[in-house]
């Protein structure tokens, strides 16, 4: 029991909870309250057990820890109504940790209420700057697409002026590209030719050789190629014999539209020019709502295209087909002459490849030829060792023999007899073991000799492959027209 006037230092089983949020302590606060808890390190010491003495101060009347009691200190407590009724005790309505978390609640709404504020000022902010930004670029794309207006425009204007000027010469440019469509196609019968030709020289080949490779792939190839080409030009000579006796067209829808064209050129011109502060600048309300437009760019551009050909009329066409045949001619001849490349190419990789392979027999040939040597020496030396090891097998027996003439009880199994004994079995061994072997190097010399022959067949079939390939086809290859033959010039 204590006394009034002294410390009160009280232990429990449980320790005081600790609150969820707390503040430390302010510069702010009230005297009476700055001494009961720490300044600094206060979620360190409110993990400590609760002891009164921890944060209070010895004071001449104890303070009231009912609310901080648990139900068994309460009852404790109770024990003590003598003592407690001779202290003057002070109630209130709110305990510290109210008043600690009313300010924690305050603290909390003004930084919300800050923080949104800021967070305001910082998207309008924000919102300012991307619609500026925006409206920038609109208009920049704005701009851009005049710009690129324009520039169809004057495309489609240097088409018509260019249509104008080549209507004069037309029917001359045709017959120019009839008579080299005439010439290229002569041209093409060499290569047909000498496809031909090698694909008959290819079917001579022997044996393994006579294979479906890449090489008499590409040569089929090139075949359908050279009549594929063949039957476009003779198409196009017949267009361009039908071509040649049309009338030329009037130039009136050429006229309008090259006159439309500059206007509107004009026009979008001075609206690609246009600044926000350029002169002339003003609010047309409603106009963004006025359609007045006609066509879209596809029937715009296609507009313009079917009056040049309706103004060309039939020199149009002939220029269609001019243009057709000259594309025609270059096609064909490149066509052609790609897939003579890929020819080539697949038979210097062909030869390349059965050179190869000859060099290869021939190596193996060789070490086949080393190896059969090398076996028929061992065959020699088997048969020596077998020869050599009779020898030994006689003595061994002999030495046998002549121990079994031993009188009496001298016939002893002793050391010597037990060795004897073991060396012919050892010998005998040997010279089966030699023997199994010696039959073993006869097949393999039996099949090095098959191979042997196997590999001169080969290489007599390599040898007429490469023949055929490097000799006979590849020396016709060398005759195939250049690129300006093929195209129809001289």
């Amino acid at each position: 029991m204590e006394r009034v006037g002294c410390t009160l230092t009280s232990t429990y089983a449980h320790p005081r909870p600790t609150p969820t949020n707390f503040l430390p302590a302010i510069s702010t606060m009230a005297s009476s309250y700055r001494d009961r808890f720490p300044h600094s390190n206060l979620t360190h010491s409110l993990s400590l057990p609760w002891r009164p003495s921890t944060y209070y101060k010895v004071a001449s009347s104890y303070p009231s820890v009912a609310p901080y009691c648990t139900r068994s200190q309460r009852v404790s407590e109770n024990a003590m109504l003598p003592f407690v009724s001779n202290r003057t005790t002070s109630f209130t309505r709110y305990t510290p940790d109210d008043w600690y978390r009313s300010n924690l609640t305050n603290y909390q709404e003004s930084n919300t209420s800050r923080h949104n504020s800021e967070k305001l000022r910082v998207d309008t902010s924000r919102l300012i700057q991307d619609k500026y930004q925006q409206t920038r670029k609109t208009q920049a794309d704005t701009t851009q697409n005049l710009g690129e207006r324009v520039n169809d425009i004057g495309f489609w204007k240097s088409e018509i002026i260019h249509e104008l000027d080549e209507m004069i010469g037309e029917t001359n440019a045709l017959i120019d590209v009839k008579k080299r469509l005439e010439r290229a196609l002569m041209e093409t019968e060499a290569p047909l030719q000498v496809a031909r030709e090698c694909l008959f020289h290819r079917e001579k080949r022997m044996g393994i050789d006579l294979v479906h490779d890449e090489v008499e792939t590409q040569l089929l190839t090139e075949v359908d190629t050279i009549l594929c080409c063949q039957e476009r030009m003779k198409l196009h000579l017949d267009k361009a014999i039908a071509q040649l006796a049309a009338d030329r067209a009037s130039q009136h829808e050429l006229e309008k539209d090259l006159s439309d064209k500059q206007t509107a050129y004009r026009i979008d011109d001075k609206c690609h020019h246009l600044r926000n502060t350029s002169d002339g600048v003003g609010y047309f309300r409603g106009v963004e709502r006025v359609d007045a437009t006609v066509s879209v760019p596809e029937s715009w551009a296609k507009f313009t295209d079917d009056n040049i050909l309706c103004s060309q009329s039939e020199r149009a066409a002939s220029a269609k087909l001019r243009d057709d045949t000259e594309n025609l001619l270059v096609v064909t001849a490149n066509e052609m002459w790609n897939q003579f490349n890929k020819v080539n190419l697949c038979f210097t990789n062909r030869i390349a490849e059965t050179a190869d392979a000859k060099n290869k027999i021939q190596m193996h040939l060789a070490k086949t030829l080393q190896e059969i040597f090398q076996t028929e020496m061992t065959i020699e030396s088997i048969k020596k060792a077998i020869k050599d090891k009779t020898a030994f097998l006689k003595v061994a027996q002999t030495r046998l023999d002549e121990r079994t003439r031993r009188p009496n009880i001298e016939l002893c199994r002793d050391m010597a007899q037990l060795r004897l004994v073991n060396e012919v079995h050892e010998v005998d061994d040997t010279i089966q073991t030699l023997q199994q072997r010696l039959r073993d190097a006869e097949d393999t010399l039996q099949s090095l000799v098959h191979t042997k022959a196997t590999l001169e067949h080969d290489l007599a079939v390599k040898a007429n492959s490469l023949y055929i390939d490097q000799e006979k086809c590849m020396s016709m290859r060398k005759s195939y027209p250049n690129t300006l033959r093929l195209v129809g010039f001289c």
